[in-house]
């Protein structure tokens, strides 16, 4: 599978593509392969870090459960500087807040499916993510999201 790391703020970040689509973005350094896909996704993740893109637009490929899939995809749908919690995606997907909780951190494409915009009912919750809870405080700074929390 080709991968291609670029250097962000936040830490040497890894995209992964697989079949035309991204399936796996980390937080360490790997491997550079330039494919037009990954070329275009790390434009798009340099943006975003740069301040000047809100919103991927990437064909993903979720691994996992049909509940993995559908906790992804209800964080996909949170916009630029916006939270939700767990339980309320919990709520939407009539599935426990533990279990939510748990798809967030098994996210295989943190930052582009934005997990970091999920929070717990009172905090911040957790971050499998780069340096954890620390890159979640960042990408929701840059965002300016969450203010009273940070």
């Amino acid at each position: 599978m080709p991968q291609l790391t670029l250097d962000t703020p936040t830490g040497p970040f890894t995209l992964t593509e697989e079949d035309g689509a991204i399936t796996g973005a980390t937080w360490g350094a790997g491997p550079v392969q330039w494919t037009p896909l990954l070329t275009r996704a790390a434009d798009q993740v340099a943006a975003y870090f740069a301040g000047t893109r809100r919103s991927f637009d990437l064909p993903v490929q979720i691994a996992g459960s049909e509940f993995q899939r559908a906790v992804c995809a209800r964080m996909a749908a949170i916009p630029f500087g916006d939270t939700v919690t767990y339980g309320e995606i919990a709520a939407a997907l009539d599935a426990p807040a533990q279990a939510v909780g748990q798809a967030c951190g098994g996210n295989p494409i943190p930052l582009i499916v934005p997990c970091h915009r999920v929070l717990a009912a009172q905090g911040l919750g957790g971050f499998s993510g780069g340096a954890g809870v620390e890159t979640k405080v960042w990408l929701l700074r840059h965002e300016g999201a969450a203010g009273l929390l940070i």
